[in-house]
């Protein structure tokens, strides 16, 4: 009788705060891997033992977590599988504790010319057609879409796949489909995890180690969702913010800019927000007034309605 396959168990965690204008991931051996581990022995709460892996290798002692999704169709080298449970937590600006900062491993950033500083990656440098806020964003994604029309030949369904997925053909652009194209993406052949004896056709992206660039685009995918129904946003700014501030942070995460108009329109139609007595001097302008999360904020929330337009992809 065979002998049943041995599967073992990992925690890992998606670490997500706002740095310097991108939603970034806190991340370890350069950027190659994300905080995790196994069940602790003794330890019958998966939290707590992700708690303690992340506390261990950060040194950050994370608050709300959310399970991302479990990925089972992992191998070890040794020929077990792995189970690996994916989390989620948002990190606001006074919750990176300084020992981040002098952490002894740092990323490889998109930009191989970028001296790395700390373990804070930019999603962007993973996935860099998710980023539609530059304008020149259709240039740089012009040889990605050229390499699927390549792989998609004349099959119709994979035609069809494409378009809808990347918003080609008359279909939109859809945010929440981050997930989507990286499977996409990965199904064509076109990310080094998926091809790793030989170069992609295209540069598609700083790699991972095992699987974990999926496990980011699943969270990517996640955090974009969530924006539209959830004040998650405010998770990631600090107590106070501006206008602008909440605006500049909803178009890191939708990778998408946001009708300036429209935006502040609709948040303050809702009553989202509670209007302080406090400015915000740090600008070059007139000083903005400061705003803190109203209750409103935690029963109904929607502040991805105000989108601009943009410019169509194509093959």
């Amino acid at each position: 009788m065979q002998a049943p396959a041995l599967c073992e168990t990992e925690l890992v965690a998606v670490l997500v705060c706002l740095e310097r204008g991108d939603p970034q991931v806190l991340t370890l051996n350069r950027g190659a891997i994300l905080p995790s581990g196994p069940l602790m022995s003794g330890q019958h709460s998966l939290q707590k033992s992700l708690r303690e892996w992340v506390r261990q290798q950060t040194g950050i002692r994370p608050g709300h977590t959310e399970q991302l999704y479990t990925f089972a169709d992992t191998h070890t080298g040794n020929g077990h599988r792995r189970v690996r449970i994916s989390y989620m937590t948002c990190l606001p600006p006074n919750a990176k504790s300084a020992e981040v900062k002098s952490l002894p491993f740092a990323p490889v950033l998109f930009d191989q010319d970028t001296k790395p500083t700390n373990p804070l990656v930019s999603f962007y440098a993973y996935f860099p057609w998710e980023d539609r806020r530059n304008p020149d964003h259709a240039a740089r994604l012009a040889p990605v879409l050229l390499a699927l029309k390549d792989w998609a030949g004349q099959d119709v369904a994979r035609q069809q796949r494409c378009a809808i997925t990347f918003g080609l053909a008359g279909h939109s652009w859809n945010d929440e489909l981050a997930l989507s194209r990286y499977e996409l993406l990965w199904e064509a052949g076109l990310l080094q995890e998926s091809c790793p004896q030989s170069e992609p056709a295209c540069t598609t992206g700083q790699p991972m180690q095992y699987d974990y660039r999926h496990v980011l685009a699943t969270a990517l995918s996640r955090l974009r969702a969530k924006i539209r129904y959830t004040p998650i946003v405010f998770d990631l700014l600090a107590s106070h913010f501006t206008l602008l501030h909440l605006q500049q942070a909803m178009e890191a995460l939708a990778g998408r800019p946001m009708h300036k108009q429209n935006f502040r329109r609709l948040v303050l139609q809702q009553g989202l927000l509670e209007e302080t007595e406090q400015m915000d001097s740090s600008g070059s302008g007139r000083p903005a007034r400061l705003y803190v999360a109203g209750r409103g904020a935690q029963d109904n929330c929607y502040l991805a309605g105000a989108k601009s337009p943009l410019p169509d992809l194509a093959w």
